[in-house]
């Protein structure tokens, strides 16, 4: 069961992230890769923020500065589900089993505004 404590530092900072909200589900494929799903309230101020800060952190940090992860929203066909908003998701999937969940909260923390649940702090874009 040690095998799910790799998600806990992940799964705790993803908590105090502004506009993650509801439970969050993780787990790791046959490959040994992982994945995290979550869902955003995007009705919170800061929410295309957050996508926008993982989206750069997770996919693409810099040429030569790559991480083995994918950031993304899944959905259901809207015309099965009533609507995109009521069943959509987000996902961080890793590339690279050796790449561990704690390690991408360490490079989320070290990159978004601290600390990350303090409004005041996205607001400002001041990360100090």
């Amino acid at each position: 069961m040690g095998d799910h404590r790799d998600f806990d530092k992940l799964l705790a900072y993803l908590r105090r992230v502004p506009s993650v909200s509801g439970s969050i589900g993780s787990g790791k494929f046959d490959n040994g890769n992982w994945w995290v799903k979550f869902s955003l309230d995007i009705t919170h101020p800061l929410a295309w923020s957050v996508v926008q800060e993982f989206g750069c952190v997770l996919n693409y940090l810099s040429l030569e500065e790559r991480l083995p992860t994918l950031f993304m929203p899944v959905s259901p066909a809207p015309y099965l589900n009533g609507g995109p908003v009521d069943f959509l998701a987000w996902v961080i999937e890793s590339k690279d089993p050796s790449f561990k969940p704690g390690t991408v909260a360490e490079w989320l923390e070290g990159r978004l505004p601290r600390p990350v649940e303090d409004l005041a702090q996205w607001e400002s874009g001041d990360d100090t």
